[in-house]
């Protein structure tokens, strides 16, 4: 019971990452129907900065944290503005090729700069656990679960209660009616690419004690990421974080009691299973559209 109870803790932390990289996939797909295939690798170059602001500069930890969230902010913004913005509008796969090659551009980038070798940031969670009787669970991952649970949060209340929040619902409703409501709408998609490269900094700062950071780390967790969006229903922000966990903890549980190889294959199957039963994903809405 208690190995059951630590991988599952252990599978709810590495889901939370998961889920919040998908967050970032749902929320600009939803804002302009683009599925951004770099979105590991802003991840991953959000852990980079962060070990440059902690690690090299020795910064603060929370400092650096806030430096590396808002400059991964801005280079979405201009990555969004260079590369995204003048194709849209093109076939779909021209701009999933764009955003391919944007995460090919950011990983040779982040070798050339901080190499290939794997990194460390020392948190405050690196090295505390929580005991309960017999049980001990890391710091490290408890500070996953609480931050996506505090990110969620800020999350909603930000599109629900705040008018730049409603202009991104609108404009993720119908780009077209936002505009000649007078919502700025070119704005408005890269301040959700910013929030889509931010939450996917967060994640990869506080994954960064229990995987390190090295230059292909992002595609890895990108190829976990992506179903885990599809799982949930690739519109919905509450299903990008419920499938992500729910990839993490099937994958913790399947390394642990199932023979070596099932780990990576066992998540796969069950959303190929789910989308067996329900295409949409668990809770994807149903849409039909007349031709």
């Amino acid at each position: 019971m208690l190995d059951l109870v630590q991988q599952t803790v252990s599978g709810i932390a590495l889901g939370c990452v998961y889920g919040l990289i998908a967050l970032g996939f749902v929320l600009i797909y939803k804002a302009t129907e683009v599925v951004n295939f770099a979105q590991g690798d802003l991840m991953m170059l959000g852990g980079f900065f962060a070990f440059t602001f902690i690690a090299m500069s020795g910064l603060n930890y929370w400092l650096g944290f806030l430096l590396s969230v808002l400059s991964m902010a801005i280079v979405a913004m201009i990555g969004e503005r260079i590369l995204v913005r003048p194709i849209l509008g093109n076939p779909q796969f021209s701009i999933v090729m764009a955003t391919i090659g944007l995460g090919y551009f950011l990983r040779s980038v982040a070798g050339m700069i901080w190499g290939t070798d794997d990194l460390k940031i020392q948190t405050p969670f690196s090295d505390g656990v929580l005991k309960v009787g017999d049980l001990v669970l890391a710091h490290d991952k408890l500070s996953i679960i609480a931050a996506t649970l505090i990110l969620s949060v800020a999350l909603y209340l930000f599109f629900n209660k705040t008018r730049l929040g409603t202009a991104m619902r609108a404009t993720s409703e119908n780009m077209l009616a936002a505009y000649y409501m007078g919502i700025p709408v070119k704005r408005v998609v890269s301040l959700v690419w910013a929030i889509a490269a931010a939450v996917a900094t967060c994640a990869g700062i506080l994954l960064a004690p229990i995987t390190f950071i090295h230059s292909n780390v992002g595609l890895a967790l990108g190829l976990k990421a992506f179903p885990a969006a599809v799982l949930g229903g690739f519109g919905s922000i509450p299903g990008a974080l419920v499938g992500g966990v729910i990839i993490g903890v099937i994958e913790s549980l399947a390394g642990f009691y199932l023979p070596e190889g099932w780990k990576d294959a066992a998540p796969y199957l069950v959303l190929l299973t789910v989308l067996m039963v329900r295409p949409e994903g668990l809770f994807g809405a149903y849409l039909s559209k007349k031709v």
